[in-house]
């Protein structure tokens, strides 16, 4: 139950923002900076009002549910078969996969993104290059923070698959090192159990598994 008026706006711009990200595959900073403009116009928007990731995510599960339920789990099934095949290929720079596709909210315009550990991002792009794979290098925020980390390369592009439509993939390459403070970054599921923010090979094709095994 909401407490006032500020756990209702709260409430409010959680809702508009999942519809963004669930209609127009917007990311989470844009669509809550937008739903809240949306909802407060020009006035400066306080920080106690922002929802945070968690609380847009579960009203993105819920949009799903309602307007998606009879094509999304399809969908989010083909995107986590696709990043196994993906994560079988780039089995050298351990592969885990993490956001939408991962947590199980991925629909009709969401990209698959990937964090790789290894000590060469260079031998990433070697990698791709041989694949015949363009791609386009950019930075993204390092999972631990922005203020004592520096950016991390990130490797996008689009794979195509005979027959499909081609997908949207995101490379963001850490060091080895990095690897251990990551598989120590969790999140607090529904009744208080883990949720890992990232996935290696054998828990995405585990995933895989469960959810053949839902609809047979």
């Amino acid at each position: 139950m909401y407490q006032n008026d500020t756990d209702i706006l709260r409430a409010e711009i959680a809702a508009a923002a999942a519809r963004m990200i669930a209609e127009d595959g917007a990311d989470y900073a844009t669509a809550k900076r937008k739903a809240a403009r949306q909802l407060l116009g020009d006035n400066k928007s306080r920080g106690d009002v922002m929802p945070d990731n968690a609380q847009v995510e579960e009203e993105v599960r819920l949009y799903n549910e309602l307007f998606f339920g009879d094509t999304q789990p399809a969908r989010l099934l083909q995107l986590r078969q696709l990043a196994l095949q993906l994560m079988q290929d780039l089995s050298h720079f351990n592969p885990y996969l993490t956001g939408a596709v991962l947590n199980g909210t991925a629909g009709e315009h969401s990209d698959i993104y990937l964090q790789l550990f290894t000590s060469s991002a260079k031998d990433v792009e070697i990698f791709l290059l041989n694949k015949n794979i363009d791609f386009e290098v950019s930075e993204s925020t390092h999972f631990k923070g922005a203020d004592r980390h520096a950016p991390v390369e990130t490797l996008s592009f689009l794979y195509r698959q005979r027959g499909n439509a081609p997908e949207g993939v995101h490379l963001a390459v850490y060091d080895t090192d990095d690897l251990r403070g990551g598989l120590r970054n969790g999140k607090r599921g529904e009744q208080g159990k883990e949720s890992a923010e990232r996935a290696n090979i054998e828990a995405v094709r585990r995933l895989i598994m469960k959810e053949n095994d839902e609809n047979s």
